[in-house]
């Protein structure tokens, strides 16, 4: 059964790379889906809800992380509401080659993992 994933990203810096994950996702062999779950209407007071209630209906968040992925507030928050909410989540390097900034609100157990067809496979089935 293919993990449903929410993915959170740097909507301003990292949609390009968001893309490359969501095409991914149609691989035969992968191991997991993306239901488009981006936030389309703008920032208003009730966006968190939101959030909060795409993150609850999947079975993983995938943090992307780019280069100013620390600046991202929403990246923050959504990480904020996996971690409360008990969804499991990993933080994958978007970039290679590049700095890639780690998102605020991070536990110390937490790792980067490098972006592999291989490793994605395996950070799927719970190897993290």
């Amino acid at each position: 059964m293919k993990k449903r994933t929410f993915i959170s990203f740097d909507y301003d810096h990292d949609h390009d790379i968001k893309e490359c994950l969501v095409g991914q996702a149609r691989n035969p062999d992968s191991p997991f889906e993306i239901t488009d779950m981006s936030i389309k209407e703008p920032i208003s007071y009730n966006w968190k809800e939101n959030a909060r209630r795409r993150i609850k209906s999947c079975d993983v968040v995938v943090v992307l992380c780019g280069e100013y992925t620390d600046t991202a507030s929403g990246v923050t928050a959504e990480l904020t509401i996996a971690q409360e909410e008990g969804i499991p989540y990993f933080l994958l390097r978007g970039r290679s080659g590049k700095t890639c900034a780690w998102p605020h609100h991070i536990y110390s157990s937490d790792k980067m993992y490098d972006w592999t067809w291989d490793n994605l496979k395996l950070l799927f089935r719970g190897a993290r």
